[in-house]
C-alpha cells in the first residue's frame, strides 16, 4: 500500500516543541564550547537493527527549522525495509545545527520506525487473510497523527482518529442506556447524520444477537473474545458488517485470530508500548 504524505504542517510543531524542550533557555552549551567558527560537520543516519522506516520528514525538519540552509539527503523513503548499516539519509551543515537537530531527529525517527517495523511484522503474520491490522486512538499525547502516519508505513490502517470520526459504542457507552445494546444503537441512529458510520463493541455472542436484531451498526469490535468464539461471532455476523477483533492480539496470536474470518485486528499496543528502532547519526572519519 502506498504512504499518505503527511504535509510539514502536521509535523512542524511536535518538532518546534521538541527542539525547544531540548535547547532550553541556553541552547546546546556542549557544541558552543567546542565548535570552531563556521565549522561544518557531514553525518549519516544508519540503522543498526533491521526493521522499517517511518518518519524522515520529521528528522528533515529537525534540523532545517534550525538552519533552512542544510543539506538533507534521504537515501531511502518511509516505508523501505532497513538492513543493519542502511544508510538512511545524510546531513551537511553547521556543526551546531547538526548536532543540536540530532536527538530530537533520532528520537523521532526511531520511535517512528519502531512503530512502522511492528506493524510490518504483524501484517506479514496475516498475510493470506482477508484481515487488516490497525491502530487505535491509544497514540501518546501530541504525537496522534505521526504515529498514526507510522502505521501507515509499515503496511497498517488507521481505525478512528478522533471522537468526531465515527460513532463507536463501547461499554460505558452501553451502561449509560441501561445496558441494553439495542437501545444504544437505536438512540445513535436517531441522532445522527446519514454518512457517520456505526460500531459496537460486544463482550458476548448474547450482546452480537441482540445488536443484529436491530441491523443498525456498521461494524462490530468483537472484544477479548477467544478464537472458538470470535468463529462463532463471525458466523453471525455473516458479511452484514465488519467483523473486528481486539484485546490481547500479540504477533503470536495475529496469525489464528485472522483465521477465524475477522476483517480488522486492532492493536493500541502498535502506538502506545512498541519498542523503538535502533537509529545511529555518525561522522565518518
Amino acid at each position: 500500500m502506498s504512504v499518505m504524505i503527511l504535509p510539514d504542517l502536521l509535523w512542524e510543531p511536535v518538532i518546534r516543541s521538541a527542539l525547544a524542550e531540548d535547547f532550553g533557555i541556553g541552547g546546546d552549551i556542549t557544541t558552543q564550547a567546542l565548535v570552531r567558527p563556521g565549522q561544518t560537520l557531514r553525518a549519516e543516519f544508519r540503522a543498526r537493527k533491521a526493521g522499517v522506516l517511518a518518519g524522515l520528514q520529521g528528522a528533515r525538519l529537525a534540523f532545517t527549522l534550525l538552519d533552512p540552509e542544510i543539506r538533507f539527503e534521504p537515501q531511502i523513503t518511509d516505508g523501505d525495509e532497513l538492513s543493519p548499516d542502511t544508510l538512511i539519509a545524510t546531513v551537511e551543515g553547521k556543526a551546531e545545527t547538526v548536532l543540536g537537530g540530532e536527538r530530537t531527529a533520532l528520537n523521532l525517527l526511531s520511535h517512528l520506525s519502531g512503530i512502522a517495523t511492528t506493524t510490518r511484522q504483524i501484517a506479514d503474520a496475516i498475510s493470506g487473510t482477508k484481515a487488516r491490522v490497525a491502530c487505535t486512538r491509544k497514540t501518546l499525547p501530541g504525537l496522534r497523527a505521526l504515529q498514526k502516519y507510522a502505521v501507515r508505513a509499515g503496511g497498517g490502517y488507521n481505525h478512528r482518529y478522533r471522537l468526531d470520526d465515527a460513532i463507536l459504542i463501547k461499554d460505558n457507552h452501553i451502561i449509560l442506556c441501561g445496558g441494553d445494546v439495542t437501545t444504544a444503537l437505536k438512540t445513535v441512529r436517531s441522532r445522527t447524520g446519514h454518512l457517520v458510520k456505526i460500531e459496537l463493541e460486544v463482550d458476548t455472542l448474547d450482546q452480537l444477537k441482540a445488536a443484529l436484531s436491530c441491523d443498525i451498526a456498521d461494524a462490530y469490535l468483537l472484544d477479548n473474545m477467544n478464537i472458538p468464539t470470535l468463529k462463532k461471532a463471525v458466523a453471525l455476523i455473516n458479511n452484514r458488517a465488519i467483523a473486528e477483533a481486539s484485546g490481547g492480539i500479540t504477533p503470536e496470536t495475529a496469525r489464528s485470530i485472522a483465521e477465524t474470518g475477522v476483517d480488522v485486528l486492532s492493536l493500541g499496543w502498535l502506538t502506545h508500548s512498541v519498542k523503538a528502532l535502533d537509529i545511529g547519526l555518525d561522522i565518518p572519519v
